[in-house]
């Protein structure tokens, strides 16, 4: 893996005088992206400092010991190249991870679906119970979440629920989540104590605004019909619910969450750009036969990415083929180990996919 690190040095620099031009503040646009760029790049910089740095120290250091007569100031040579020697490949190994390639939507807010899939009762329950399960992981992170669209399931549980997920680095701890996730344990109402299979569905979606995606007035419909809730909860009497479709892809969005129709309008408007944002990155992979360099999933939601075995106490991970005991700690926002280890295999994998040259 060979980089001109000088050149990004020189980069970033330009960057930063970008930045400090009043001029570049009349186009948005460009000021979002220098921005990225700079944050990006930045941290590679500074351990790239570092490490041209301890070098230039290790070459010093040898030098002098070539040529020091004195065997105190000769032993104190030798303890500073010896922690050079081995202070230089932890860093080249920092400056590798840290060059590879970003995910843009890392640290962008998050659009959360999840749907039960297959099982009928059973998987409405373990869609309602994952969904609490990453709604409390992610305020125990700093996240704030927001209910944006929830469908009650009539025997418990929910058909289908959306919520935002908003704090720096959110899509980062979200996006392993993408894909079928299966239940195997017995219903409450199995008498026979037979394990049951069911299935849900997970899709996370950055948030993007009308600078990432713009969509046409002439391809949206807009429909506005009458909130809808629980018993106890607040129903509207106006027609303030909103019913989305974009003409051209068919996608669908509603949302009865504001009490307003001016604020369910702009909500549904942003999910409605995260989906279509996704529809073209998944249409763009598949037209160009793009190969993902992370191995742990293409997100898709009809991958089948993990297993929850209840009776067995085990979920298994089916991208990294690992398993994690503790459900009920799992099913209550304990899911900091998975997504931990997911993170890992994704750079490794990357790692592997970018060589091990030197740098």
């Amino acid at each position: 893996m060979k980089y001109n690190l000088d050149n990004l040095v020189l980069e970033l620099e330009n960057l930063e005088k970008e930045m400090s031009n009043p001029d570049i503040f009349k186009d948005q646009k460009k000021v979002r992206a220098v921005s990225a760029r700079k944050k990006m790049i930045e941290k590679a910089v500074d351990i790239y400092k570092i490490y041209k740095s301890a070098n230039e120290s290790l070459e010093e250091n040898k030098e002098m010991l070539n040529t020091e007569k004195d065997e105190e100031m000769r032993e104190l040579l030798k303890e500073d190249i010896h922690q050079l020697e081995e202070k230089i490949p932890e860093l080249e190994e920092e400056l590798k991870i840290e060059l590879l390639p970003k995910d843009p939507n890392d640290d962008k807010n998050i659009i959360v679906e999840v749907r039960a899939g297959t099982g009928g009762e059973e998987a409405a329950l373990f869609a309602g119970e994952l969904a609490k399960s990453y709604m409390i992981f992610a305020e125990n992170e700093g996240y704030k979440v927001e209910i944006t669209e929830q469908s009650d399931a009539e025997a418990g549980g929910i058909k289908e629920i959306i919520f935002e997920v908003k704090g720096e680095g959110a899509y980062s701890k979200f996006k392993y989540e993408s894909g079928t996730h299966r239940v195997q344990r017995i219903p409450a109402t199995e008498s026979k104590g037979r394990v049951h299979t069911s299935a849900i569905t997970v899709a996370i979606m950055p948030e993007v605004d009308e600078i990432d995606i713009d969509i046409k007035e002439e391809d949206v419909e807009m429909k506005f019909t009458r909130s809808s809730g629980a018993g106890g909860q607040h129903v509207n009497k106006t027609d303030s619910a909103v019913q989305l479709k974009h003409i051209p892809t068919g996608i669908m969005v509603f949302c009865q969450d504001g009490r307003s129709q001016h604020k369910n309008r702009e909500k549904a408007r942003a999910i409605l750009r995260s989906k279509l944002y996704a529809y073209e990155e998944e249409k763009r992979a598949r037209e160009m036969g793009e190969a993902r360099l992370a191995q742990v999933g293409s997100g898709d939601r009809s991958e089948k990415i993990r297993t929850y075995n209840f009776p067995q106490d085990r979920v298994t991970d089916h991208r990294i083929g690992q398993n994690f005991s503790g459900i009920p700690q799992i099913m209550m926002g304990k899911l900091g180990h998975i997504i931990e280890a997911l993170s890992i295999a994704d750079r490794q994998a990357k790692l592997e996919a970018a060589g091990k040259g030197q740098l």
